[in-house]
Order: structure tokens, then sequence, then C-alpha cells
């Protein structure tokens, strides 16, 4: 940079004024900063993992309460939109940020797996209503109680996240094991599920359900990875 007294005077004086603490009535004023202050991503990733969670409750009551399966499913709609937001704002406000707390591809990947889990969440309510499905099979039950634990292992996780001095691994790992519970619920209820279903409608209705309920947990095993990575790297 061209040194002070090469440019024009005007500038100069704005230069030196930036560079200069100003005093007023004994106290210092801090100079301007040219940098960008660091965005509290992390609220952002709580919200959406609250969210998420109560999410993952109403698809537990979808196939426990028919009766109310309309509202359960309007619930998750609702906090699957909320969570669209959020998740946008992430993207927004790391594109107007120079300093980031942690890298930019985790805080990119981080945000879209967490939307990922609400939005297969969603997937499966609305298929249910699509489908018109009647009493759920236990292990459809079984698969929404460990997905609602999975996630609220990974809201664990993204709070203690956000403290810095958290036990992120261990929620990482809770996750991870339900997703292996879930995978062993998975295959034993499917196999069941051609073994006694005799109603070939019914038979594909309620596999597409088992399906995308796996891939609930499958996502919930890819947020708890991006947590793991990014306590490894940041611990």
């Amino acid at each position: 940079m061209a040194s002070s007294r090469h440019l024009p005077g005007r500038l100069c004086l704005a230069l030196h004024n930036r560079r200069t603490p100003k005093r007023h009535a004994g106290r210092t004023t801090v100079p301007f900063s040219l940098l960008p202050r660091e965005e509290e991503f992390f609220d952002l990733f709580v919200e959406v993992a609250r969210r998420s969670h109560v999410a993952a409750g109403h698809l537990v009551g979808l196939f426990t309460e028919p009766e109310k399966a309309v509202y359960h499913a309007e619930q998750i709609k609702r906090l699957e939109h909320e969570c669209d937001q959020f998740t946008h704002e992430v993207v927004n406000r790391l594109d107007r940020t120079f300093i980031t707390p942690i890298d930019r591809e985790d805080i990119y990947k981080l945000a879209g797996d967490l939307d990922d889990v609400i939005d297969v969440i969603d997937g499966v309510a609305r298929r249910a209503q699509i489908f018109r499905v009647g009493a759920a099979p236990d292990g459809v039950k079984q698969l929404t109680v460990v997905i609602e634990k999975a996630v609220g292992a990974l809201l664990k996780g993204v709070e203690q996240l956000k403290k810095r001095d958290g036990d992120v691994m261990k929620a990482s790992l809770e996750a991870k094991q339900l997703e292996e519970e879930a995978d062993a619920i998975y295959h034993a209820m499917l196999g069941r599920l051609f073994d006694e279903e005799t109603n070939a409608i019914e038979l594909i209705k309620w596999k597409e359900i088992y399906d995308n309920l796996e891939r609930c947990v499958d996502q919930a095993e890819d947020v708890a990875n991006v947590l793991e990575s990014i306590s490894i790297k940041h611990g």
C-alpha cells in the first residue's frame, strides 16, 4: 500500500482517523473495523434441530394416534417450513460474513444435512396421507420412536456444539447407535411384512413407509458424522 504522503489530503486524513483511537471525556473509542463480526450460526442450527425433534414427536403420533393423523401431518409441515426459513437464513448470513466460527463448508454441510432430516420426516407424513394408511404395523411404531430419540441426540449435539466445551462426540455416538438399532428393526420388520401381508397394495404402501423411515435415521447419522467432524477439527 502506498505511504500516506503520496495519498490525497482528504483520504490521508480519513485513514488517520480510522487508525487512531479517539478519546472522548476520558474514554477511548475503538476504531471502525473493516471485518464483519462473527454471526451466530449456532443459534440457527439449534432452532432447526429443536423443530426437527418436535416434528419427530409428531411422526410418532401420526402412527400411534391415527384419529389425529391430519393434525400431526399439518404440524410436521409447519415445522418443516419453519426449518426451511432458518436454513435459508444460515446461507444468507454466510454470504455476508467474512469470519465464521467454523469452516464455511462445515456450516453449509451441517445446515443442509439438518434440513434433510425434517424433509424426510415430512416426506413420510405426506406418504402416509396419500396412501390412506390404516393401523400401523408394530415395526413402524418402533422405528418412529427410535427416530425421535435419534433426532433428540442431534439436538443435544448441536446444543453442545454451541457451548464449545460440550460433549459433541457423546451425542454423535448416541445418534449412531440409534441408527444401528433402527437398521435392525427395519430389516426384521420388513421381513415380517413380506411374510404376513397378503394384500399386495398394503405391502407396497408399508414397504414405502418403512424405506423412508430408514432414510430418516440415515439422514440423522449424516448429521452425527458432520458434528463429529466439526468436533474433531475445533475441539
